[in-house]
């Protein structure tokens, strides 16, 4: 049985027929027959007649022999070496063996012989079918690795294998997922169906990936995808590269997490152009690779194919024509990704790619700016100066930094900021002198430009390390050098070791006859002291600590943690403040080996038991937790949302798809519920959508596992970034885990009464408040629904007092609007008002009250035991009660009066209970919104549907209001905030909206001149009169400042000599920032 045909190999043009190949098959019974089938002197292959050469052939052939028995391929090889003229004479250059597979109704087995390889097995294409191995390059492959065959999982390519490639030349392992599809795509820039086919192809050879990774040997290694389109794609070339490139640009934005935690830096989608008419016409080859240019970099060629083979032969770059190859992976940066991923990071530039992977998720589905990051890298000159380079990561010491601009949906023309990272891969990330210096510069560059900060924390701490020169010279003088257990004297080193060493390297003093004992060891003038071994490093961490304080106080300052922050590396992150950790990133002090050390056994035996998520999240040292660098992207960007450009701007606000006048339709209960569906809205059980009082999906909540009787978080109102403070009203716990390290302690649980200021929430809250006014100058949000502060033994002890005090001092200093509103069925009683009350600091605090909620000292239920007591009670019934009265008036005229007196007390006791509750409506009364604005509390009842569209009117009047009061202020540094508010052109008690409208007509660039004028006009009197009375002001000077003086006032006691003088109005350039733009920044 037999059968032939001829094809061509996939990417081989249609013209010449060369590239046109034979292909028969025959069928053998068995092993024996095969033989036979060799040594026949009659051998027909089933080509055509005999060629004079092989290279001659205008068509070469491979021969596929069936086997229906095993077979011994070693015998098959020499068989095909003995009978090699009669092959060649045929044209065969290849032949392929199937057999049986190792298991009954399993695939066949194949072996590949080739005239190529000697006809030896073709080891690296055993078990493909004849067209894998090319289609999915393995021979390729098998040139750069030692390939090993994994088991695919179920695919939706019609073709898929995963090798394991050990390189030939050092460098890890690559895992390779290698797919080919013969289905037509229906490449087309009109539809998106083959969009959603492309990626579902690319996920399968990611599955491939992810399921090889269960390997235990396969863990550490590297990933490729491979995907070979075998269907003609009717497009140009570059029409098909940019739509590639728009595609893979969304698919890494989508997948970006699965890519980086399966380490895949390079995917290829290879692609046939023609047509069914014309054939194909050539083949794109689609990379997207990561180099150190960039990371996720789109790169496409033209690939020409060996006509015999159809094996890539030349490329020619789609871009400029020129003939290039493929870009090899670079060694050195595979081996500094490996060590980074080992640490449980990510190579510090490759963070450039997260970014704008996260920043294309961002934007969506809108058109995308044509460049969304530009990376300048920061780098010291010779003055030891930062500069801006055009590189990226090619310091040489173990800190990097850029300066970014990013196109984001909130500023499409571009936002700056100023990225610092560990190079986890440089000493595994330690700092020294040099790095401590860096991260100083750098921050200090963001600091003075006013640009938020971000700082990428993969680090182990301040570098340790001893002058390794000196220890092959390092000699011992024992006590008795015959038995060391006696212990030695000092350490020392022979005089010839000494006289070796440069002056300076130790200090010592000479023993006659010794050398020199040793009395410390300094390392100046050798080299492994270079970039600092001890104290020098901690001099330097030192100096990074304090500019890191002072850049949280000046600019916005946040730190993201991945693989692992250690020493001045954790206090870093804290004295940054807002921080996001990775799941596989622990802050720790001190590693759990040298705990353990110290303990004496081993107790700790992971860093997370001393700092990871479990111990970080629960202590309010980590913001917001993530599962990967991907995510810590993403949340790097959310946070920086909510974030003004610079320390001197406000946040930036943008249009909002949600309706301002639109009703909130969550309502707050009296039972407990959940604050968070107050602020964003919640989906009810039958699935009705039911919104809550911010901009819907706006909200992100932070420091959600601490503090938990408190929410905060940030969110839009009308398109305006806010920051929130809501209370939560159901009980919760806190959890205090128990200490490996001390056998005889237990977790506690303590549980926390809902609407109560415990020492954590409190401390939360003061911390919240800190972070919203500080680098992020955004208006507050307090919806205020508590009861007061837990003041127990316990609570006293923990120090809520010291916390509470500080929600005070954090309102103090706050700058921007604030806005506290008890929402409905909320309370505000006794110290949790004190704390948030308007009169802290009127300048920007209002307080609102809904109209069904409450506020006062105490609750009714507990002012009535004070003030409206029971005997109080009692009156009240034989007042308004008929029986008593009654009972009252028998009392009178009763001969027996115990027998109506025992009548009397039982219904009072009746009544008791009722008149509690009308006592307490009673105490009620005074609690309401009608009174707290009647003794000017707060400042309005609001109903609580209506209070998005109050809460954004006024707020944008505030904004607009504030802004102008601080150009007058600048204008004029004596201006008090009251004076400039009079200044304004809009009255208090006219409505916001109308308010808005006039202030945004408003121009008020001629009375700041005039209010700059006058205060220039102040200065310079004040400046003359204190120079006269210095007596300075004499002569000629006399007489020139008495000439300047019309210009500008004339002091006082010199107007009668220069007569009245008309006040001629200046123009100072720049005295005012919000007249002439961001030349002079406001000091906040």
């Amino acid at each position: 049985m037999g059968a032939r045909w001829r094809f061509r190999n996939p990417g081989v043009a249609v013209a010449g027929t060369m590239s046109v190949w034979q292909g028969s098959a025959k069928v053998l019974p068995h092993s024996k027959a095969l033989e036979e089938y060799l040594s026949s002197p009659n051998l027909s292959l089933g080509f055509d007649e005999k060629k004079e050469a092989i290279d001659d052939a205008k068509s070469p052939g491979r021969l596929h022999i069936i086997v229906l028995d095993s077979v011994d391929v070693d015998q098959v090889h020499q068989r095909l070496r003995a009978m090699e003229a009669k092959l060649r004479n045929f044209g065969a250059i290849e032949v392929v063996l199937v057999t049986p597979g190792s298991r009954a109704a399993v695939e066949p087995s194949y072996s590949h012989f080739s005239l190529r390889h000697g006809w030896r097995e073709v080891t690296s294409s055993r078990d493909l079918g004849p067209a894998a191995p090319c289609l999915l390059e393995v021979e390729q492959l098998s040139e750069e690795f030692q390939l090993q065959r994994l088991p695919p999982v179920a695919s939706t390519a019609e073709l898929a294998h995963v090798f394991l490639g050990t390189p030939t030349k050092g460098s890890s392992m690559v895992v390779h997922a290698c797919l080919a599809c013969h289905s037509h795509m229906g490449l087309d820039p009109e539809r998106n169906d083959w969009a959603v086919r492309l990626e579902g192809l690319l996920l399968d050879g990611m599955h491939e990936l992810e399921n090889a990774k269960l390997n235990p040997k396969v863990q550490g290694a590297e990933g490729r995808v491979y995907l070979h389109l075998t269907a003609l794609a009717d497009m140009d070339g570059s029409a098909l590269f940019g739509l590639l490139e728009a595609f893979t640009r969304e698919f890494a934005a989508r997948h970006g997490a699965l890519i980086q935690g399966l380490w895949v830096d390079e995917i290829t989608i290879k692609v046939r152009l023609g047509s069914e008419s014309a054939g194909c016409q050539g083949v794109l080859r689609f990379s997207i690779t990561s180099g150190h240019e960039k990371y996720m970099k789109c790169t496409g060629m033209l690939e020409q194919v060996d006509p015999i083979t159809g094996t890539p032969m030349k490329w020619q770059d789609l871009q400029t024509g020129q003939e290039r190859a493929p870009v090899a992976a670079d060694v050195a940066l595979r081996a500094k990704r490996a060590t980074a991923r080992k640490a449980g990071s990510t190579y510090a530039p490759d963070f450039l790619g997260l970014l704008e992977a996260a920043l294309v998720k961002a934007w969506g589905a809108g058109s995308l700016p044509k460049e969304l990051l530009k990376a300048s890298e920061l780098a010291l000159n010779v003055n030891g100066q930062l500069q801006e380079l055009e590189s990226r990561g090619t310091g040489a010491i173990g800190m990097l930094a850029w300066r970014l601009l990013l196109r984001t949906p909130e500023f499409p023309e571009g936002r700056s900021l100023v990225l610092i990272a560990n190079d986890v891969t440089h000493q595994a990330g330690s700092f020294g002198v040099a790095e401590d210096h860096f991260f100083k510069k750098a921050t200090e560059y963001a600091r003075q430009r006013g640009l938020p900060r971000v700082y990428i924390a993969c680090n182990s701490g301040a570098r340790v390390g001893l002058v390794e020169e000196i220890m092959p010279k390092l000699r011992v003088h024992w006590n008795d050098a015959a038995d060391p257990s006696k212990g030695f004297q000092y350490l020392y080193l022979t005089e010839a070791d000494y006289k070796s060493l440069p002056s300076g390297a130790v200090i010592g003093k000479l023993v006659p006859g010794v050398g020199y004992a040793l009395d410390a060891v300094v390392g100046q003038g050798l080299s492994s002291i270079q970039g600092g071994i001890g104290v020098e490093n901690l001099q330097g961490s030192g100096s990074i600590a304090g500019e890191t304080s002072r850049a949280y106080q000046d600019i916005f300052t946040l730190s993201y943690v991945t693989g692992r922050s250690v020493g001045i590396g954790a206090y870093l992150n804290r004295l940054g403040q807002r921080v996001i950790q990775s799941v596989d990133g622990p802050l720790v002090l001190t590693g759990y080996g040298a705990l353990n050390k110290l303990l004496g056994k081993s107790v700790y035996f992971s860093q997370d038991q001393l700092g990871g998520p479990q111990i970080m999240v629960p202590n309010g040292i980590t913001h917001q937790l993530v599962q990967n660098d991907q995510e810590g992207a993403e949340a790097i960007l959310k946070w920086l949302s909510f974030v003004p450009r610079d320390t001197w701007s406000l946040p930036q606000s943008i249009s909002s798809t949600d309706p301002l006048d639109r009703s909130v339709e969550f309502r707050p209960t009296k039972q407990p519920y959940d604050p968070r569906h107050m602020l964003a809205g919640t989906t009810t059980g039958n699935g009705k959508w039911l919104s809550g009082f911010f901009d819907r999906g706006s909200f992100v909540e932070y420091m959600a596992g601490w503090g938990r009787s408190v929410v905060v978080g940030r969110a839009r109102l009308g398109g305006i970034p806010m920051g929130v403070i809501a209370v939560e009203t159901r009980n919760v716990e806190r959890r205090i885990p128990a200490d490996p390290g001390n056998p005889e302690s237990r977790e506690i649980v303590e549980p926390q009464a809902g609407q109560v200021w415990f020492p954590d929430s409190a401390y939360k809250t003061a911390t919240a408040i800190r972070d919203f006014n500080v680098g992020e100058n955004l208006p507050l949000m307090i919806f205020a629904n508590w009861r007061g502060f837990s003041g127990g033994t316990r609570d006293m002890y923990g120090e809520v007092l010291k916390f509470g005090a500080q929600i005070v001092d954090a309102l103090v200093d706050y700058k921007q609007p604030v806005f506290i509103y008890i929402p409905p069925e909320g309370e505000l009683r006794g110290g949790s008002w004190v704390v948030v009350d308007p009169a802290i600091n009127p300048d920007v605090m209002e307080m609102y009250a809904d109209q069904d909620s409450r506020g006062g000292i105490l609750e009714p239920a507990g002012i009535v035991e004070v003030k409206f007591r029971s005997k109080q009670r009692v009156e009240m019934m034989h007042r308004l009660d008929d029986k008593l009265q009654q009972l009252d008036a028998q009392m009178k005229t009763s001969p027996a009066p115990e027998q109506l007196q025992q009548e009397i007390h039982r219904r009072e006791e009746m009544l008791q209970p009722l008149y509690t509750q009308v006592a307490c409506e009673f105490a009620d009364l005074h609690d309401r919104a009608g009174r707290m604005k009647a003794v000017g509390a707060v400042r309005e009842s609001l109903q609580w549907s209506q209070s998005r569209g109050y809460f954004y009117w006024r707020l944008k009047r505030r904004l607009l209001e504030d802004r102008m009061v601080k150009d007058l202020q600048a204008a004029d540094d004596r201006l008090s905030r009251a004076d400039a508010r009079q200044l304004l052109s809009v009255a208090s008690d006219v409505p916001d909206a109308d308010a808005v409208e006039r202030l945004q007509k408003t121009s008020m660039n001629q009375q700041i001149r005039q209010v700059h004028a006058q205060a220039v006009r102040r200065k310079f009197c004040q400046a003359y009169e204190d120079l006269e009375a210095a007596g300075e002001v004499t002569g000629l000077r006399r007489s020139l400042l008495r000439c300047l003086l019309p210009r500008t006032g004339a002091a006082p006691g010199v107007r009668d000599d220069v007569g009245e003088a008309k006040v001629v109005q200046r123009e100072v350039r720049g005295a005012y920032p919000g007249l002439l733009g961001k030349e002079v920044p406001h000091k906040k």
